[in-house]
């Protein structure tokens, strides 16, 4: 397949504060990445700049064969990048089918198949947004995400302080939808081992510069590569 992601040389961050620095690397199309690293190593600015929300200085950025750095952030979104940050951002005074219909674009994720993926939105669709738990609110954002239809879907610690039967109930859809293979995906999570099973490349960033990047499988395999850059020990992988 071909490459739908390419970064050469991206350097950004906040107002004159730069954050990364000689980003690069390429993700093809139907690939799945996971972006891993201690916090504060600019993982959600990396996820950021992709989308257009930072103050990017150097390099290129081409998504889809087209350069992004002339390309407004909701414009981003249309060519086909869908972003769940952390926070959700989820709308509190909608319900969640409003949530969902709010944003919906034409493709094979319609309300319909939504609901099937998270039967917990078609129980609670008529719920308001502000009424769902932390775990419901996280698949609202993923689901309306999926309402754009995008062709490569960035997640943002998509199971950060979630109980863990929700944890496990939501990484087993995740991994559904990577093992899929219809969408590209980049999966930022603070435990390597949670998503090292399910994705295909891992790239660790250090003080904004990637230091590892290379074949998932390699990386849950090296515990001296885990515990140097993540400050983990090999763990069961589930």
């Amino acid at each position: 397949m071909s490459e739908l992601l390419e970064l050469e040389g991206v350097r950004a961050g906040y107002g004159d504060a730069t954050v990364l620095e000689d980003i690069s690397f390429s993700l093809r199309a139907g690939g799945s990445l996971a972006l891993l690293g201690r916090n504060g190593m600019g993982k959600t600015t990396l996820l950021a700049t992709l989308m257009g929300a930072t103050r990017q200085t150097r390099g290129t950025i081409r998504f889809d064969g087209r350069n992004l750095g002339i390309v407004s952030s909701h414009r981003r979104a249309h060519a086909g990048l869908g972003w769940v940050p952390q926070e959700r951002d989820i709308f509190a005074s909608l319900t969640t089918e409003e949530n969902l219909k709010v944003v919906a674009r034409p493709g094979p994720w319609d309300l319909k198949r939504v609901y099937a993926t998270f039967p917990r939105l078609a129980e609670r669709s008529a719920n308001m947004g502000n009424q769902l738990s932390g775990g419901e609110q996280q698949m609202l954002a993923i689901g309306r995400a999926l309402m754009l239809n995008p062709k490569m879907l960035l997640l943002d610690e998509p199971l950060e302080g979630l109980a863990p039967l929700i944890v496990k109930e939501l990484l087993a859809i995740i991994e559904r939808m990577v093992r899929g293979g219809g969408m590209t995906f980049i999966l930022v999570e603070q435990h390597a081992h949670q998503i090292l099973p399910i994705t295909q490349e891992a790239i660790v960033l250090e003080r904004g510069r990637v230091v590892h990047h290379g074949p998932s499988a390699v990386l849950a395999a090296d515990p001296s590569v885990l515990n140097r850059w993540l400050g983990v020990s090999a763990q069961p992988m589930r």
